[in-house]
Parts: structure tokens; sequence; C-alpha cells
């Protein structure tokens, strides 16, 4: 019998499910054909609510599968589309906190780019115009220590990899980052965490926004 893991839930109502994704976990099926977050909250779903037959819940938005942090889900189609057009038009505000090695020349600053995905690679990478699709995000330095810095993030654009590499091509790769980040040693997780999510609720129009504390382990520890 399949052991599903405990999922830490943050909100939930007829509409929505606001859930802390668990690192290493990926949010829906893949080819590891480990037990991804969608497939958990199905069944949280389906046992709570004595729920007869196929459960829906719609994905609006994704996580790497190394990054933690929160996550919603819709529980309704309806839900589904009316987030997702929030997604679109850039009413949905994500946060996220990482530590990159080195020190950010400018405390705050916007990162403009091009981006491309090699999908049986798995890899995205930085390239031009007329290949790529437009990556946005903003920062903030919050501190320096030993070298690194933990920097604020606000996403406007969610390319795949975007975080991981807008910053490891200009020279900051996140700590314990396998992909993008060659000292990385594959013991440390990335350190990438999605702490705020923002939006407002498909149904009655109130804004909502859930935020968890920064995970107590190396290298969000050190701040």
């Amino acid at each position: 019998m399949v052991e599903y893991p405990k999922i830490n839930v943050l909100y939930e109502d007829n509409h929505l499910l606001v859930v802390e994704k668990p690192v290493n976990m990926p949010v829906c099926e893949d080819e590891s054909l480990d037990i991804d977050l969608l497939t958990v909250l199905k069944k949280y779903v389906k046992d709570k609510y004595n729920k007869p037959g196929n459960v829906y819940l719609g994905l609006v938005h994704r996580l790497d599968r190394p990054v933690g942090g929160v996550m919603v889900f819709a529980r309704t189609s309806k839900a589904a589309s009316r987030l997702g057009e929030q997604v679109r038009s850039h009413k949905f505000k994500k946060i996220y906190y990482a530590v990159v090695e080195n020190k950010l020349l400018s405390d705050k600053g916007i990162l403009e780019d091009y981006m491309i995905k090699d999908t049986k690679k798995n890899i995205s990478y930085i390239t031009d115009e007329k290949h790529g699709k437009k990556a946005i995000l903003r920062y903030e330095v919050l501190g320096c220590k030993n070298n690194l810095s933990l920097v604020k993030i606000y996403l406007e654009t969610g390319r795949s990899h975007q975080i991981r590499v807008q910053f490891a091509s200009r020279g900051y790769p996140l700590v314990g980052d396998a992909k993008y980040n060659p000292n990385s040693d594959n013991k440390t997780s990335v350190a990438l965490f999605a702490k705020r999510l923002s939006f407002y609720h498909p149904i009655s129009g109130e804004k909502l926004s859930f935020e968890l504390k920064l995970p107590k382990r190396y290298p969000f520890s050190m701040f």
C-alpha cells in the first residue's frame, strides 16, 4: 500500500486548496514515477469529503521539483479558469526568496531576458528575442554573509527555471542548484523558496495572501 505524505494545508474552501509544496516532490507525475503533489492532494480531498469517483483539482501554476513553497490549486474548472486569467493578466503575484553565490553589484534591480527551454534535456537558456519568450523579474538584496546573498524576488513572468537561469547567467548561481551551478555538490537542495502568493478569490473577488516562514535549513538558516 502506498503511503502518502502529510501536506501542510494553508487554506481550503469549495473553490481553492492552498498548500505548502514539499522540497523534491514533483507537482505532477513525471518519468520518475515518484509520488507527486497533485496525486496526494486529490487523495486528500477524496478522503476528507468522501468524494466518489475522480476528484477534480486544477493546476494553476508550477514549482520546479527541488523548490518548496506556497501553491494554490483550483477545486472547480470555473476557479481554474479565473485563476488562469489572473496569471495571464499579472494579478497573480509570486514572491520567492533565494540564496545566491557572490554579492550582487546593486541592492535592487530588474533582470530582463529572452528564454527558451530544451524540453528533451529539461534545461532552459538565455537566447534572443526571435527565438525566446520574455522573462522579467525584480529583485532586492536582503543580506550578505560569507560571499552569499539572500535575495527577495518578485516574479513578473513564469518561464521554466527562470530565476535559476537569470541569476546564474550573470554570475550569481543559486546555492545547491545542480542544473545551473557548477559548484553544486548535489547534497544541498536548491536555495529557492516560494515564500508568498497573492491573488483574488475566483468567486468572491476578495484579495488573498499566503506567506510561509523561510526554511530552517542551510543556507537560509544563515540569515
